[in-house]
């Protein structure tokens, strides 16, 4: 789970002491530094915290502290008595997560910050990669707070190479040093060379004299660090550097309180009407960790910053948490190995393995061709030109090119890019761009939702004649038991409404069609509409076959047929539905695909459209205008196709791990009727049967959905769709937040949705399930 606080108080200097290495000097350093605190605020409260400690109580860091400090407050959270590593020293004990460590520092911070003004050093254990007691990295464990960190470099052989790696190995994982602590060494003289490499970068320095060498008796010893630490305080150069500590703290407070002015005379915001705009509502982040965002907190006195829910996981892109730094160092390895090398007639590494993860995982034989773009509408625009033109090569249409159109279906929407724009119908999204132009017809069709606890599937108001009236079901599975769906009544007038329509627009209305384009099972920015699954595997099907479309012979079974099946998985793929791919949902395979958003973890933008040899082959001829002439000057960018690579490769072992295996059985509960065949795909969501239910049968909502990672709860409003604004009230309530955090979510029109990553932790969503029950109650 997120902090529970802030990790930044107005009253609370909070500084990480990190070492480049083991025994580098990090406890004396705060000792000095604990000492000129006090010196240059002495009215202030200077504290010391030590998280972790192993060793004889009697050596412990935070008791030099305080003997040499006595001003100091001094605290060690988890003392293990055995001088050994972290990892080790816990074994003998009760198992320590990183998430109570974490917890346990805040808890302790945030009862300073209430102590009045003042300071207070965070010493780690060993080097920036010292274990922690659950065998992670302390890198990795304090990186949410991204408190400030003074650095300890290693004055000894070897001392430059070290110090070098533990600031780089911090810096990527996103945290600011704000010094570099380090001890003169007249024959290595690393502070002369360090203070020269971080001034480089703008880190300020300061090197002091090695503390003296051990005296003959604990007595003489005493006496002679106690006047080293006595004159090291009073140095003008620490009194520079502790200055210099204190003014960053208030320059990034003083940053992160005009930020939002700064952005609302210069940022021009996607989907925002700027009418409505100001200061005030302009949400600012310093940071982001798994599912969380540190926001900045204009009310509070005393902390700066407030966890919040990511509930729309960054605009869908978000699976495997904010800084994951596996993603991160993969990132860093890919920009380090080759930057960026352009595409056409080259391969790379990360670009072919991506190709060849993508196929596997996919696992439909239709599809053999991967074709990368930068984001998800123009990966769209891509497919739709392969569509149109291996329909043209077969069907050679004797019409005008803008008088081809797709078919698709109601309420989709598959991107901002004029081709993708034109594969959707009139919308608020594109009834003021002067240059869109509708091209195609879009079923309606009926949705799947859940009221007063029961699953429906309810066809269009005033369609009943056509689909029948609405349906109850006793469960997700029986919805997506299509195979035995097929030969009911429903399925039958589906199939005949279908041929009806695609009759009457091409014979009697002269219509020509080049593609099928839908977005499977759920249709995102439309509203977060929950297709009835039947319906999309039947139009598919029924395209396929039509005698409207007369395809050739083939000796492919995989060549595509009647007209090329597209499916936008931009949003709906790779898990976000609970699947791999939401084909699997359909028990469809389409003949292109289009994959984004959490192709990449959500770390850096991606796309790969995916097709088919049959749609490949048309592209072959004599000319280069024979050609597909698409390209982006950063077309399988190396960095984004290695971190997808590593993304996917993540995804899949939490699903053979067992990652969702209780939600899955949650959903399974009382599920499995004898209705249901073997054929039926699971269906399961993370957000709890119970919780869903409930909030089925509350007063002021009309239906919820969910499936995967996705939760939308339709409110009641009689000025329904994407003008609404019934949703945010109760958007405003959860940013408003609970007792433990915030959460930050976006509507569609009356329609509010949350979105949790695939790492999301089920204690997480929990907490959240209770603010929203409270909030509609």
């Amino acid at each position: 789970m997120a902090s529970k606080t802030s990790s930044l108080w107005r009253s609370l200097r909070t500084y990480q002491i990190y070492g480049a290495n083991t025994n580098v000097g990090k406890t004396i350093m705060s000792t000095i530094l604990c000492k000129a605190f006090k010196r240059q605020f002495p009215s202030q409260n200077v504290w010391y915290l030590k998280p972790v400690s192993t060793g004889p109580f009697d050596e412990a860091d935070d008791r030099h502290i305080s003997r040499f400090s006595s001003e100091t407050k001094t605290k060690c959270l988890f003392q293990f008595d055995e001088a050994v590593s972290p990892h080790i020293a816990a074994r003998s004990s009760q198992p320590l997560s990183d998430s109570e460590v974490r917890d346990e520092v805040l808890a302790h911070l945030t009862a300073c910050s209430k102590d009045g003004e003042g300071t207070i050093l965070l010493e780690t254990a060993g080097g920036v990669h010292s274990p922690t007691p659950s065998g992670s990295s302390q890198a990795d464990l304090y990186r949410p707070l991204r408190l400030p960190i003074c650095l300890v470099a290693d004055h000894r052989l070897g001392g430059i190479s070290a110090s070098i790696s533990a600031f780089e190995s911090l810096h990527i994982r996103g945290y600011d040093l704000d010094t570099v602590l380090q001890f003169e060494d007249k024959m290595y003289q690393n502070h002369d060379y360090l203070q020269e490499y971080f001034e480089k970068k703008g880190v300020p320095s300061l090197s002091l004299p090695p503390p003296p060498p051990r005296g003959q008796t604990e007595e003489e010893d005493q006496e002679m660090m106690s006047e080293y630490y006595e004159k090291m305080s009073k140095l003008d150069k620490v009194e520079e550097a502790i200055f210099s500590l204190a003014e960053k703290h208030q320059k990034r407070l003083q940053n992160l309180e005009g930020m939002s002015t700064r952005a609302n005379n210069t940022i021009w915001y996607p989907f925002t009407q700027h009418r409505e705009v100001s200061p005030q509502s302009i949400m600012t982040i310093d940071s982001a960790s798994g599912d969380f965002f540190q926001t900045y907190n204009s009310a509070s006195k005393q902390g700066a910053l407030v966890p919040t829910f990511d509930g729309s996981a960054s605009w869908w892109t978000q699976g495997l948490g904010h800084g994951n730094p596996e993603l991160s160092l993969t990132a860093a390895y890919a920009a380090g190995r080759y930057g960026h090398v352009m595409f056409a007639g080259t391969i790379h590494e990360p670009a072919l393995q991506l190709a060849e993860s993508l196929l596997r995982h996919l696992n439909n034989p239709r599809l053999s061709k991967v074709f990368y773009s930068d984001n998800g509408s123009t990966g769209m625009e891509v497919a739709v030109k392969m569509a149109l033109t291996a329909s043209f090569e077969r069907y050679k249409w004797n019409v005008p090119k803008e008088e081809v159109g797709v078919i698709g279906l109601k309420g989709s929407y598959h991107g901002d890019t004029i081709g993708a724009m034109d594969a959707s119908e009139p919308s608020t999204f594109n009834e003021r761009v002067h240059w869109y132009k509708g091209r195609g017809y879009w079923f309606d069709f009926p949705q799947v939702k859940m009221v007063k606890g029961k699953w429906i599937v309810e066809p269009p108001q005033g369609m009943e004649s056509d689909f029948g009236e609405a349906t109850e079901f006793a469960s997700l599975a029986e919805i997506f038991d299509i195979q035995a769906r097929l030969g009911s009544s429903t399925g039958r007038k589906y199939s005949q409404y279908i041929e009806a329509t695609l009759d009457r627009l091409v014979n009697k209305d002269g219509k020509t069609f080049g593609a099928l384009v839908m977005e499977p099972v759920i249709l995102g920015a439309g509203g977060m509409l929950f297709a009835d699954p039947l319906f999309q595997h039947l139009l598919a099907s029924t395209i396929r076959t039509s005698p409207l479309f007369p395809s050739h012979s083939h000796t492919s079974p995989t060549a595509w047929t009647g007209l090329p099946v597209i499916h936008d998985e931009v949003f709906t793929g790779l898990y976000r539905l609970g699947t791999f791919t939401p084909s699997t949902l359909l028990q469809s395979q389409p003949d292109i695909s289009v994959h984004a958003k959490l192709l990449t973890g959500g770390l850096v933008p991606l796309c790969c459209t995916v097709a088919s040899q049959s749609i490949f082959d048309a592209f072959l001829g004599n000319e280069k205008r024979d050609a597909l002439l698409h390209g982006h000057s950063y077309t399988a960018h190396p960095v984004g196709c290695h971190v997808a690579v590593e993304s996917l490769k993540t995804m899949v072992e939490m699903e053979k791990e067992g990652v969702w295996d209780r939600a899955k059985e949650d959903w399974k509960s009382g599920s499995r009727l004898a209705s249901v065949s073997d054929q039926a795909v699971q269906a399961w969501s993370v957000w709890s049967k119970k919780f869903v239910k409930t909030i089925s049968y509350l007063k002021e909502v009309e239906s919820v959905i969910t499936l995967g990672s996705v939760l939308a709860i339709k409110l009641q409003d009689e000025n329904f769709g994407y003008s609404s604004t019934a949703a945010t009230g109760l958007q405003k309530k959860l940013l408003a937040g609970s007792d433990e955090f915030k959460i930050h979510v976006r509507v569609l029109g009356n329609v509010l949705y949350v979105m949790a990553g695939q790492k999301s932790k089920p204690e997480t969503l929990r907490s959240i399930e209770k603010t929203l029950l409270d909030a509609l109650s």
